[in-house]
């Protein structure tokens, strides 16, 4: 579904005060704006540094073999995990822990957030949450919404989850059925830049069926590229992730 199918749905359903809270956030879908306007949330990070994103996973089909390549070329990432895949591989989520690689949230399961209420969306948050750390005995500390879409009850739940929302400057639309290996490091590249964040999938569980090689067959082209600009990668913990913020209430969630 698009953004503007989106807003359309939510303004056919009325309550346009409550609405108007719920999809302003949704300023965090667009790409160019967002960088403009919120560079904290696209996580923009340590001039000379890359942090270098997945989501989508784990996925026992895909997931090993990126992380196979990464120990090769000795770089270590985010995994923004769903709840539902890391229940499902339990083992492969111990596994990227175990490997050095950073883990974050991207929710229980891939659905837009912009059309769920405060209540639903804090346990979509706090489960997925609970999850990972119950599997790698370590409180993930960042979160990534499905599709980039924010919502005002996801920026709650965040905070009161103690999540830190972070998104991405570029990424390698390798989602698709039509992607490829060049087509991928060519469209992540051409919005890189130090202090940038890169988006790609270790699983085609929300994407075309095998989407996912194009992501693989392009990430060597990426690293290269990478050094070739004089930025070093990694993490969002090694890119200044996350920020500091304010304590997270500790109020009762709304209905």
């Amino acid at each position: 579904m698009t953004t503007a199918r989106l807003l359309r749905t939510v303004a056919r359903a009325g309550l346009p005060a409550l609405a108007a809270v719920q999809v302003v956030p949704v300023v965090s879908a667009l790409g160019p704006l967002r960088r403009r306007v919120l560079p904290q949330l696209s996580g923009r990070g340590r001039p000379g540094h890359v942090a270098l994103t997945f989501d989508d996973g784990p996925d026992p089909a895909s997931t090993p073999q990126f992380l196979r390549l990464l120990a090769d070329r000795g770089v270590h990432a985010t995994f923004f995990l769903l709840g539902s895949q890391a229940h499902r591989s339990p083992g492969l989520v111990r596994e990227i822990a175990a490997a050095g690689h950073e883990i974050g949230v991207h929710g229980w399961l891939h659905r837009h957030l912009l059309l769920r209420g405060p209540r639903a969306t804090h346990r979509d948050l706090a489960r997925a949450r609970d999850t990972v750390a119950a599997l790698t005995g370590r409180q993930p500390r960042l979160f990534r919404p499905p599709y980039g879409l924010m919502s005002g009850s996801a920026h709650l739940a965040a905070r009161r989850l103690a999540l830190t929302p972070v998104l991405w400057t570029c990424w390698g639309e390798d989602w698709t059925a039509r992607a490829t290996p060049d087509s991928v490091h060519r469209t992540v590249t051409a919005d890189l830049d130090g202090g940038g964040t890169i988006l790609l999938h270790d699983s085609d569980c929300t994407s075309a069926p095998g989407a996912w090689r194009s992501a693989l067959g392009a990430l060597p082209r990426i690293l290269d590229t990478c050094e070739q600009r004089g930025y070093a990668v990694g993490r969002l913990a090694d890119h200044g992730w996350p920020r500091p913020s304010a304590p997270a209430p500790h109020d009762a969630v709304g209905a």
